[in-house]
């Protein structure tokens, strides 16, 4: 197993793992009371927060609804299926280089 194969592994390992984290998010937007400063919703705002802040400035709450993290789990899902999906960009060279060396 070579360098490129092992990174998009993890890769993809980060990027389901961000957009179960994000789903959670969605999740508890329909539950305002809950503090995500104590434990154990801190686990998930920490690793969120930092990147929902941006995009919160870019696309503020309509009708009370904050797009965010919705934005967030279409944008790591997208992300996770250009990067090593089955014809990923981290993939396919991956693939093809296992091919040659099973033909020498």
């Amino acid at each position: 197993m070579n360098y490129a194969a092992i990174a998009g592994q993890g890769l993809g390992i980060l990027l389901a793992l961000m957009t179960v984290l994000f789903i959670f998010r969605i999740i508890l937007t329909w539950y305002p009371q809950v503090e995500l400063t104590k434990w154990p919703w801190k686990l998930i705002a920490l690793p969120t927060e930092p990147l929902l802040i941006p995009l919160r400035k870019l696309v503020p709450p309509i009708g009370g609804v904050d797009l965010a993290p919705i934005l967030w789990v279409f944008i790591c899902t997208f992300l996770r299926e250009i990067l090593i999906g089955q014809q990923g960009l981290i993939t396919m060279p991956v693939g093809c280089s296992r091919a040659t060396v099973k033909l020498e």
